[in-house]
């Protein structure tokens, strides 16, 4: 069976490769493109998906957030976290708020289709990163790590600050103001007990959460 897909990136090049990949393939029967979450939200008020591909990293809306307001439209539909994160980093909060599965963008076309129709069938798909992230965390007995008490929001601006990232920056891609930034800032500060953004970037350093590769980062 050929599935209808909504594929959610803000990277028109990345949209096309995919979907020409799908219907070449046989895979999908048709692929609807999105570039924000605004866009993604109102196609699945229209049209009936068989799964959805969705970044992280989007204009508007930060692709886990437009992930569980999905899963509150559409509880049903399968979607798979497609990003160029590592799953180490956003992997685990992405299923807790009920992705299907997590898909970096390096894997190669066999790899990501049989994701696809894994998580069509209604099954989990788990990378071996995925699963080692997954044992890492369940590997605390419910002890939280300091990063791990954060919103998905301070997450991110937390990674951002410690990319090199000026508040100005972090604002301008998250389309929100420097002084929402700047609470953001404060308050994982306080949440993490660190005073300042050099303490920042060694705790994330020293726990891996950022990639030193500018790609994988951007």
């Amino acid at each position: 069976m050929t599935l209808r897909i909504l594929l959610v990136d803000d990277h028109a090049i990345v949209r096309q490769g995919v979907r020409q990949l799908l219907l070449d393939r046989g895979v999908a029967r048709e692929v609807v493109e999105a570039e924000s979450g605004a866009q993604a939200l109102a196609s699945i008020d229209k049209t009936v998906f068989d799964v959805i591909l969705l970044d992280i990293s989007l204009p508007d809306v930060n692709g886990v957030e437009v992930l569980k307001r999905m899963k509150r439209k559409v509880p049903r539909v399968p979607v798979m976290m497609f990003s160029m994160y590592r799953e180490d980093q956003y992997a685990v909060r992405a299923l807790k708020a009920g992705a299907s599965g997590y898909l970096s963008k390096t894997v190669n076309a066999a790899q990501m289709i049989e994701a696809i129709q894994q998580v069509a069938a209604g099954r989990k798909y788990v990378s071996p990163a995925m699963a080692e992230a997954l044992a890492d965390y369940v590997s605390f007995d419910g002890e939280q790590l300091p990063h791990e008490k954060l919103s998905d929001r301070e997450y991110q601006t937390l990674c951002m600050l410690a990319s090199g990232k000026r508040l100005t920056d972090i604002a301008n891609a998250l389309s929100l103001s420097v002084k929402t930034v700047s609470v953001y800032r404060s308050r994982l500060l306080e949440k993490m007990k660190l005073s300042n953004n050099a303490e920042l970037t060694f705790y994330v350093m020293s726990n891996r959460l950022v990639d030193l590769n500018p790609a994988m980062t951007a």
